[in-house]
């Protein structure tokens, strides 16, 4: 298809593409020295320089599988002209002078938004915004935060400085691709509501690719319809009725452990994230529980690897060749994730072959049994299997502990509010341990929940991929371009919630969501708006209702002296040094 289109290169061999030709060429340039001239490009590039001398202008050449285009015209209208090669849904371009230097596609590219009124910091060869993002983030992270909730300018400083700076939507650049920041609320339901199919979840890659690999959160079209037909049958309100018992169980074990702290201090972010690692293993597993710990663990060891080189720019040709420390580690977790998880699906399986089909009321069990139950062709296979285990693990252990932690500290804060909560939880369970009926009468505790996730949204922004070209208002979206709704900074918007945006004022939801966000659903998005907002919301505050219920039922809880303010953007914002209180019996 290329060729037909006049464009020429070196030949496509399988897999390898023209990475063993351009490794021999390097290879015997390197082999020799080099006289003392500074005509440098045929022994730096000597592929680019041979093929530039054999086809003249623009070639294609292949690092592996993908395909890169070599463009000498210094025309921009070649840029134009790369639109109409539907042929390669994903292209590699480099823009090369006549001779040596590159002229980064991002300058260029630049050019067009700025001529649609789009603006944006710099860009930087290579880099883009990445460095000055770095910077900023350094910065702020450099010096200790007062004991304010006000925390959109220490977590995201970027998105916090170029939207006091460019007021609107504006383009920034993670390395060498753009991504349009969109604040327009009409253009936040656009996109998030999806009614038109353009705005698709983005392709993962690198980390984020082993951790959630092809669940349901990186599928779209209509095997993400299937998959979330399955997550929705085991997340159905009878579903996480009967998950109820393992949820009290976890917390009256991490309870029986606070007996030791009575008076004392306790770091509970250290202590929930134990918790919601119990209640995952216990409901994703059910009777394999022990081995869901061990899963979980892996999986916070590749969560982690995930967050050290979240702001590396990554060069896909690069890893062909070369694999870093923690690129190699992160391969041997996700081989050992999958087959931990292979393991306990076959003994679930094999358990279950005599006939009876019952695999059991926890996720893997209800998820084995609604794929069971679909005609044999819809099907979902072991690896299907494994990436949604995953996404489960992940997402509710990660949103949860956020949850519970910014929420205690919250009430530790606001002790009033904290009374508040005691006294409608002994109103509703007395001493007895709660249930989903009482769960759902928590009034002044979903206020609370709801203010917590207004203030420390787990996810602090929502990113689609634009899948062909689309006009949103007065500007044409090109396909491929990553558009960015920023969760925080809507929730910390004071032409939205008033001057006191950024105080805990639980209040503003005693009418209920519809009524605080003035009918506006794009304003509060803590699991995101539309066909795409997160399947497990119920799981995660039910989980979270539970446990502050027998906690308040046991505890008052006050703030340490030891506790530093320092919340930070990982998976979700998580407090850095922990979140120390002191406990006390009632």
């Amino acid at each position: 298809m290329l060729r037909s289109q006049g464009i020429k290169g070196p030949s496509y061999r399988f897999l390898h593409g023209s990475t063993k030709e351009i490794l021999n060429m390097r290879k015997e340039t390197m082999s020799r020295p080099m006289d003392l001239s500074h005509n440098i490009f045929p022994r730096v590039q000597p592929h680019i320089y041979s093929w530039l001398n054999m086809y003249r202008t623009n070639f294609v050449f292949w690092y592996g599988p993908k395909p890169q285009i070599v463009v000498t015209e210094l025309e921009g209208k070649l840029l134009y002209k790369m639109a109409e090669l539907q042929s390669i849904p994903k292209k590699g371009i480099v823009f090369t002078r006549k001779q040596y230097g590159l002229i980064g596609m991002g300058r260029l590219t630049k050019m067009k938004w700025k001529e649609k009124g789009i603006k944006g910091p710099s860009y930087r060869f290579l880099h883009g915004s990445t460095k000055e993002i770095l910077n900023m983030r350094k910065e702020t992270m450099s010096r200790p935060m007062d004991l304010s909730h006000n925390i959109f300018p220490r977590v995201q400083p970027h998105i916090y400085s170029w939207l006091n700076m460019y007021r609107t939507n504006f383009v920034f650049w993670y390395g060498p691709k753009p991504q349009i920041v969109v604040t327009e609320l009409e253009f936040v339901k656009e996109i998030l509501n999806n009614r038109d199919k353009v705005y698709q979840t983005m392709d993962s890659e690198g980390f984020l690719k082993k951790l959630f690999g092809g669940g349901l959160v990186a599928l779209d079209g209509e095997k993400w319809a299937h998959r979330r037909k399955l997550a929705h049958y085991a997340f159905h309100a009878e579903s996480l009725k009967n998950m109820t018992p393992a949820m009290i169980t976890s917390v009256e074990i991490m309870l029986e452990r606070w007996k030791q702290y009575k008076g004392k201090e306790i770091d509970v972010f250290e202590e929930f994230r134990q918790l919601t690692s119990d209640v995952i293993s216990r409901t994703a597993f059910g009777s394999s529980y022990l081995e869901g710990k061990d899963i979980f663990e892996m999986l916070m060891k590749l969560t982690n690897l995930m967050a050290r080189n979240a702001f590396k720019i990554r060069l896909p040709a690069l890893s062909l060749f070369f694999k870093s420390g923690d690129n190699i580690e992160s391969e041997k977790l996700e081989q050992g994730i999958r087959d931990s998880i292979i393991k306990i699906i076959k003994k679930r399986e094999k358990a279950t072959s005599g006939g009876l089909h019952n695999f059991g009321g926890d996720f893997l069990g209800l998820l084995l049994e609604s794929n069971h139950n679909v005609d044999e062709g819809n099907r979902i296979t072991e690896q299907d299997m494994v990436d949604e285990c995953k996404t489960f693990y992940i997402a509710g252990h990660e949103t949860t502990t956020s949850l519970l932690s910014w929420t205690v500290l919250l009430l530790s804060i606001h002790t009033d509010w904290q009374e508040k909560a005691r006294q409608e939880v002994i109103k509703t369970f007395g001493q007895q341990l709660p249930t989903s009926d009482g769960i759902a009468r928590l009034k002044m505790m979903n206020m609370i929940i709801h203010e917590s996730l207004r203030l420390y949204p787990p996810v602090i922004a929502l990113l689609r991929e634009v899948k062909r070209e689309v006009k949103m208002g007065d500007i044409i979206l090109p396909a491929n371009i990553k558009v960015h709704v920023p969760t925080l900074a809507l929730h910390h918007d004071t032409q939205i919630w008033g001057e006191n945006a950024h105080l805990f004022k639980p209040e503003r939801f005693s009418e209920g969501v519809a009524k605080a966000t003035n009918y506006n659903p794009a304003v509060y998005l803590p699991f995101g708006l539309g066909p795409r907002s997160c399947v497990g919301l119920n799981f995660a505050t039910n989980e979270a209702k539970i446990t502050l219920s027998m906690i308040l039922q046991r505890y008052s809880f006050t703030l340490s002296p030891a506790y530093i303010h320092s919340p930070v953007p990982v998976l979700t914002i998580s407090p850095q040094r922990g979140v120390q209180m002191m406990l006390h019996a009632l």
